[in-house]
């Protein structure tokens, strides 16, 4: 099994002859390379570079594989915070039954408790779109209908055969 390329290059790994070393209990300095990693070894800890392009390279004395453990942790961190938005997307037409509407505002609703924003597209097929103010009107019933559940986002417009419209959960 090849070994997998590692984030950063650590003791004999390193090949600059002469680098700037940094980290705790260590006079900050540039020293040859042989040095640095004679000084790394007497404290138990790696000689690790963490910025190949300076001139010269910097190096840091550490525990890498406690380093490399804090950097999984910061970033599992900031994975976790971060939140991913989740579009639900509603299909109406200009001449949308009673019935229908009312199902597609029950699954309108559930998605915006849920947490995501709902996409409202009402299709205009063929000579339909002599129905744009019937469709805009359904369009804002609908808006108006989800108004405790969410906020609208984008009013409905026209692009082409297609009126949109976005809502947004209410936190």
């Amino acid at each position: 099994m090849p070994k997998k390329e590692e984030l950063h290059r650590i003791n004999q790994r390193i090949t600059s002859p002469m680098i700037r070393v940094v980290g705790e209990n260590v006079e900050t300095g540039i020293y040859p390379l042989r040095e640095a990693i004679m000084m790394a070894e007497s404290q138990g800890l790696d000689l690790v570079e963490i910025s190949p392009t300076a001139n010269p390279p910097v190096c840091k004395i550490l525990d890498y594989k406690k380093f490399l453990f804090e950097l999984k942790k910061k970033q599992k961190e900031i994975k976790a915070k971060s939140t991913k938005i989740i579009v639900k997307e509603i299909r109406l037409g200009p001449n949308t039954d009673d019935h229908d509407f009312e199902f597609k505002l029950k699954h309108a609703i559930k998605f915006l408790e849920e947490g995501a924003k709902v996409k409202v597209d009402l299709l205009f097929k063929g000579r339909t779109i002599i129905y744009k103010d019937q469709g805009e009107l359904i369009m804002l019933k609908f808006a108006q209908e989800l108004e405790e559940y969410g906020k609208v986002e984008q009013l409905p417009k026209l692009e082409g055969k297609k009126m949109m419209m976005m809502i947004a959960p209410k936190k």
